[in-house]
């Protein structure tokens, strides 16, 4: 299995009551596992009764299991101060007004959100050397395909970038007067190394998500839900990421034969609908359902979370022998 588990999906199919229970089996397995919610929603807190904040936090009761919430809106904030830092260290004071106002006007611009929170999601990845096991509960999925196909964009659009300062640079230096060494030169560039240290992050995600991640939509038996989970399958699909399976969810429990009454017609009327849409799924996705999951009276948490658990039919390795003989939390 991936170090790296996603889970995603159409909002409100409940991504967070299956990757929290993936999460939870996985501990419950030996593995030290790190639960991440990148969703703004942010229901992680309310599954496990506990507030979870940007850094890992153990999750109270629950050996061998961490987990932390990302926000997006704190994240683009971050990014863009940091954007702004490093120009503001390359120009002169009389343009760093205009900078801020560049900045600000950059925060409500489509696609910083996800440039910000893709970049956390990487440093996530890449500090999770102290982990067995990294699930991701993802925000829905328009937003988290976009967030997905940046690597691959983001690499070409840096390149170019790149070549277009190394261009400035020459042009500087063909300007130099006389013997007077050039006062800026392409290697020691602030800018191009900036550029170059972001492509090599890009690079990085592209291989991970590749190498070492896979991909599970979670779906509930509607129209809307299968339309949106077929054009995701596509999307991944076109950017070479793994998806291992399907999670049908919120499945209408069916009534017992001796039930009668209105509330027993409703339900049965329900299911043979449901069911005609599992079918559709099933005929449509030449990819494994591994769970169908029925909705619960009562919030998943607690023993339900575990019954979730139980359900999901998605391999977990355990760790090999000398993994185990680091405690919990050791290096953390």
């Amino acid at each position: 299995m991936s170090t790296f588990t996603f889970f995603g999906g159409k909002g409100g199919v409940g991504k967070t009551t299956v990757s929290s229970a993936y999460g939870l089996k996985c501990a419950n397995a030996g593995l030290d596992t790190l639960l991440v919610s990148t969703d703004p929603a942010h229901s992680t807190s309310d599954v496990f009764d506990q507030q979870f904040g940007d850094d890992p936090r153990p999750v109270e009761g629950h050996d061998h299991l961490w987990a932390m919430e990302i926000d997006p809106e704190q994240e683009v904030d971050d990014h863009l101060q940091d954007v702004r830092r490093s120009m503001a260290e390359q120009v002169s004071q009389t343009v760093v007004k205009e900078i801020d106002k560049q900045v600000e006007l950059a925060h409500n611009t489509p696609g910083a959100t996800e440039a910000a929170l893709f970049d956390r999601v990487i440093e996530v990845m890449r500090e999770a050397d102290d982990y067995d096991r990294v699930v991701f509960d993802t925000s829905p999925t328009g937003g988290t395909l976009r967030l997905l196909s940046l690597p691959e964009f983001l690499a070409d659009w840096i390149d170019r970038l790149i070549e277009k300062r190394q261009q400035a640079m020459r042009l500087y230096d063909m300007a130099a007067i006389g013997s007077r060494e050039p006062e800026k030169r392409a290697e020691d560039d602030p800018i191009i190394a900036h550029l170059e240290s972001r492509k090599e992050k890009f690079e990085f995600a592209h291989d991970t998500l590749r190498d070492d991640a896979t991909f599970f939509l979670v779906l509930n038996p509607d129209e809307l839900s299968i339309r949106e989970t077929e054009r995701a399958v596509g999307t991944l699909g076109e950017y070479e990421l793994d998806v291992g399976g399907l999670v049908l969810n919120k499945l209408t429990p069916e009534p017992d034969p001796d039930e009668e009454g209105r509330g027993a017609t409703y339900l049965r009327k329900r299911v043979a609908t449901e069911r005609e849409r599992i079918d559709e799924i099933y005929e449509t996705f030449d990819i494994p359902v591994v769970a169908e999951i029925e909705s619960r009276v009562e919030e998943v948490k607690g023993a339900l979370l575990a019954e979730v658990a139980d359900e999901l039919a998605i391999g977990v390795d355990t760790p090999q022998p000398d993994d185990t003989s680091r405690s919990p939390g050791e290096n953390r």
